[in-house]
């Protein structure tokens, strides 16, 4: 195979957590020489930039607009990002935000973000800012996935969804993110709690947002604990506006003293797998997301899984846990006590939910998404 095809990566947008450990991982596991790639080029902000590995074919590439407000980094992608890749000699352009306002091609583009796509999710933020800003992320990204040539979803789920509003592409693949082998390597050992001993730790990990449903969560086990369960819940991540206030205003409710819910704010990741290790159980009760990263390192971890039904949620899970219905903590409540009181279930739930972590590695990724860039390169060419 023949050593001469460069690639350029756009991660000029990467600024959540989640499309930083993405970049971070393929570039860690990735071995480009078995795809004819003799280097890759990458454009990024400097704090991101830092954080990735040191190899010979990487070439870093750090523009000034992209240390300046959100505008000029825009303008710089629109007018300058095509003409530089080019000059890199890079044959084909990878953008890790659909986002994107690059007209280079070829190009192929990954699905991160489902919070314009997902059916329902636009009346939680009212007709104000956010609507009108989820509203232009729709326009853009159909119109990029439309341009590529092709197109990198996380889940089958959400390669269905966006396709009901942009309509069929024509080239697309299935590759879900990796997790960090720390996860998998930091198993649950907590022996389940004896009853009248200590209580049963809930934990659930993500930031605080409407469509999160973190309040109904703390409903659900204020009504498990009226039915004699003794249940905390720890609540992970952080959060501001109008989800948080609403939080806070059920946490006063249902538990003024504070003796069952504690929120934590925003961690470093690093931190994640020992908290987890704390836990008996986790819950996610998210109704919107392109693929639950966090539910995967609780499948990774071991442990019972209390999940939403919405979403790609089922297809990730699967039969690896008990689901819910987000928005109903009657709902949440009966798959909590379902796994509480069933030692069976458990153990059947965390067994199954541990073999399918298993498949979401960096290197799978990495090998996958390098293959898919090189392929729709060589197709685009004929």
């Amino acid at each position: 195979m023949n050593m001469d095809m460069k690639i350029g990566i756009d991660a000029s947008r990467n600024r959540s957590g989640g499309a930083k450990a993405h970049l971070i991982g393929i570039l860690t596991e990735c071995h480009p020489e078995k795809q004819g790639i003799k280097e890759i080029h990458v454009w990024a902000f400097r704090s991101l930039l830092d954080q990735l590995p040191h190899h010979p074919w990487l070439i870093k590439h750090n523009p000034i607009a992209l240390e300046q407000p959100l505008f000029k980094q825009l303008v710089w992608q629109a007018t300058a990002l095509a003409g530089e890749v080019k000059s890199a000699g890079c044959a084909i352009l990878f953008s890790t935000d659909a986002s994107t306002l690059c007209r280079f091609k070829p190009m192929v583009v990954l699905s991160q973000d489902m919070l314009s796509y997902e059916p329902g999710v636009m009346r939680y933020f009212g007709y104000g800012l956010t609507r009108l800003r989820l509203l232009a992320i729709l326009a853009i990204q159909n119109l990029a996935f439309r341009r590529a040539e092709a197109v990198i979803f996380l889940t089958r789920y959400a390669a269905k969804v966006i396709q009901q509003s942009c309509g069929a592409l024509p080239s697309i693949a299935y590759i879900p993110h990796g997790v960090d082998a720390a996860f998998q390597q930091s198993q649950a050992v907590n022996s389940w709690p004896e009853a009248g001993g200590r209580p049963i730790r809930c934990i659930y990990v993500s930031n605080t947002d409407m469509y999160k449903h973190q309040w109904v969560v703390v409903k659900a086990i204020s009504l498990l604990r009226k039915r004699g369960h003794n249940l905390t819940l720890r609540l992970v991540g952080g959060g501001k506006g109008p989800a948080q206030q609403l939080l806070q205003d059920v946490i006063a409710i249902a538990d003024p003293g504070g003796v069952f819910v504690k929120q934590l704010e925003f961690l470093p990741h690093n931190d994640l797998p020992a908290l987890l290790t704390e836990a008996d159980l986790f819950v996610f009760a998210s109704s919107c997301e392109n693929m639950p990263v966090t539910l995967v390192e609780a499948m990774a971890v071991g442990l019972p899984i209390a999940c939403s039904n919405r979403g790609p949620m089922p297809e990730v899970l699967a039969d690896g846990g008990v689901c819910f219905d987000p928005e109903d903590a009657d709902s949440i409540a009966e798959a909590i006590e379902q796994i509480i009181q069933s030692s069976a279930l458990r153990l059947s739930i965390v067994q199954r939910a541990k073999t399918l972590s298993q498949q979401y590695n960096w290197k799978r990724c990495a090998d996958e998404t390098l293959a898919f860039v090189a392929e729709t390169y060589r197709r685009s060419k004929t």
